[in-house]
């Protein structure tokens, strides 16, 4: 067994120093600090997807920035 100490941060792991394998390599996490995990979920950049946006606005009729800017006066 080999051990290599890292920091979490974010969903990401980076390692203390260099670990090469050629092949994929099981892992267990072990958190040494008492730390409460946050409920808060975060945006990652895969949450966003162009497409899938085009697909929800295929039936808004005109501009959805000229909605927005309508929705935004009238708010006011």
């Amino acid at each position: 067994m080999v051990a290599v100490a890292g920091t979490f941060q974010n969903g990401y792991i980076k390692l203390d120093k260099e670990f090469l394998s050629k092949e994929p390599v099981r892992v267990n996490v072990t958190f040494p600090d008492e730390v409460e995990p946050s409920s808060e979920k975060r945006l990652l950049f895969s949450d966003f997807s162009f497409e899938k946006s085009q697909k929800i606005l295929e039936n808004v009729p005109g501009s959805l920035s000229d909605d927005l800017i309508e929705e935004r006066r009238n708010s006011l």
